[in-house]
């Protein structure tokens, strides 16, 4: 009997293990089961659709190859926006679902800036190179053009952090300024009808002018700066300081003129226009000594679609400004060039040698920081003045937009970063630290000196001794020309420049 009774109690428990297994499997498969309908059904257009409501995506989306081509092949949105199973679906799915389900309860979607998410940046977060790869698997099709070869190899050699979106960023949302086509018309511009200068402004004193680019119905202001001595870089305790802001160290300058804003749309464009050549290929020099060549023609839209006019010209290489002074110089007969940069700096400090021209401590400013992204910042000042990535809708601003520092200069920080005569080193002041007059910089180097940040830059990179340095190779890696344009950026779309003129000796 009692081994009828513990064979029966073995038997008993191993039932109910059985029975727990069953049941749990049962559970398991229900909540597998449960959880493929949810990630299906949140996984769908239409389900996308309605929490991105944003106004381009749907019929951007139809506009574009991934939508309307000759296959009829539909790419649906997680086929890009999400990675491939086996390379974390499910972990990005959540991350983002994470991020959709902060936006919808915490954000209004009316306050969002739509334009910001469609540039290369924001875009790359959202879009998975190895999505592309597993449907383009054959990057060398037979269709493929030069161009397109070239930039595939480039894709695949390149040891920077290249994506598909660098040359594919109108593919899955289509963008009428695609980067990718020639822009042979640029350019070209309606007929105004309006006084056309024979002579240039003559300078007489040293005082504010206005300049006449004979020729032309365009004019510009310059401002009279004078000369001075000033401390060049940032004390050790400035908040946000870099490394080479320093060492801080006495500097005289000389006086000079300086544009009162940065070179337009119209006055780059003229410049385009007289020493373009359609026909010329990169590299190509004119023959004619006298002559001054001038950028070809661009690869798709330099403005961004963003406006031109009065707007700062914007994606030249430092080449290409560098030139145009050369043209402006040869058209006015003075002698126009770009600033150096402790010139910049000088013209931007306006006499202070606070953070900024006006009063306002970085710390307060800055978006950096987990409480400030969530509670937001102060902008009531620095806005008057500055043209940054809290006052921006993404891109490049009127020059009216903001007000005048105290030397009466505009947009010195932010809106476009600005080109300097100087070679970048990251050591240069130590050369200087026991003062310096009109200095111009290292004998030689690999990038050159921008300054001012722009529409894109937090408060801390926009302070008047923060430096920064152009990146050429990353700035071409989307131009699809072998070689690289020598004119134009492929890959930035916020930098300018402004000139300064010299002043001659006779003038008192």
């Amino acid at each position: 009997m009692k081994i009828w009774n513990s064979v029966r109690t073995v038997f008993s428990g191993k039932r109910s293990f059985l029975l727990v297994i069953v049941t749990g499997m049962a559970i398991g498969f229900i909540f597998m089961f449960a959880g493929n309908k949810v990630v299906t059904y949140t996984s769908t257009d239409n389900y996308c659709m309605s929490c991105h409501v944003h106004p381009h995506a749907e019929q951007s989306w139809k506009l574009s190859p991934h939508y309307d081509n000759k296959a009829g092949i539909i790419v649906h949105c997680v086929e890009c926006h999400l990675p491939p199973k086996g390379h974390g679906m499910l972990v990005a799915k959540a991350k983002h679902g994470a991020i959709d389900l902060y936006g919808f309860l915490f954000k209004d979607s009316a306050d969002y800036k739509w334009e910001e998410k469609r540039t290369l940046e924001k875009a790359s977060k959202f879009v998975y190179t190895e999505s592309c790869v597993k449907c383009h698997q054959n990057l060398f099709p037979k269709t493929l053009s030069v161009d397109g070869e070239n930039a595939h190899l480039s894709f695949l050699t390149s040891k920077t952090d290249v994506s598909c979106l660098n040359c594919h960023l109108d593919v899955g949302h289509f963008d009428p300024n695609k980067k990718h086509e020639h822009n042979k018309n640029f350019g070209v511009t309606a007929t105004v009808s309006a006084e056309i200068f024979t002579e240039p402004t003559t300078v007489t004193s040293f005082t504010n002018f206005t300049e006449k680019i004979p020729g032309t119905s365009l004019s510009f202001e310059m401002v009279a700066i004078p000369g001075g001595q000033f401390i060049m870089g940032s004390p050790k305790k400035e908040p946000f300081r870099k490394p080479d802001e320093g060492p801080a160290h006495p500097v005289k300058l000389t006086r000079f003129f300086m544009a009162k804003v940065e070179v337009s749309w119209d006055e780059y464009l003229e410049f385009f226009k007289a020493t373009s050549s359609q026909g010329r290929k990169e590299a190509e020099e004119n023959e004619n000594v006298d002559a001054i060549s001038g950028p070809t023609p661009p690869w798709g839209a330099p403005d961004q679609g963003w406006g031109k006019g009065s707007r700062p010209a914007i994606t030249m290489t430092w080449k290409a400004a560098n030139v145009y002074c050369q043209w402006l110089s040869k058209e006015t007969g003075k002698k126009y060039r770009l600033p150096t940069e402790a010139e910049w700096e000088y013209a931007s400090r306006g006499g202070n040698q606070t953070p900024y021209f006006f009063e306002g401590n970085p710390k307060d400013f800055t978006s950096e920081g987990f409480f400030r992204k969530i509670f937001g910042r102060d902008t009531a000042v620095i806005q008057s003045y500055v043209v940054y990535k809290e006052t921006s809708p993404s891109q490049t601003q009127e020059p009216g937009s903001v007000k005048e520092n105290p030397f009466g200069l505009k947009n010195m920080l932010g809106n476009v970063y600005e080109f300097c005569s100087d070679y970048y080193s990251p050591t240069a002041y130590a050369a200087y630290k026991k003062g310096a007059v009109n200095p111009k910089g290292p004998r030689k180097g690999q990038e050159r000196v921008i300054r001012g940040g722009s529409f894109k830059s937090d408060a801390r990179d926009v302070r008047s001794a923060a430096r920064d340095f152009t990146k050429t190779k990353a700035w071409l890696v989307t131009d699809p020309q072998m070689p690289k344009s020598v004119w134009w950026y492929s890959d930035c779309v916020d930098i300018g420049f402004r000139v300064v003129c010299e002043v001659d000796e006779s003038i008192k």
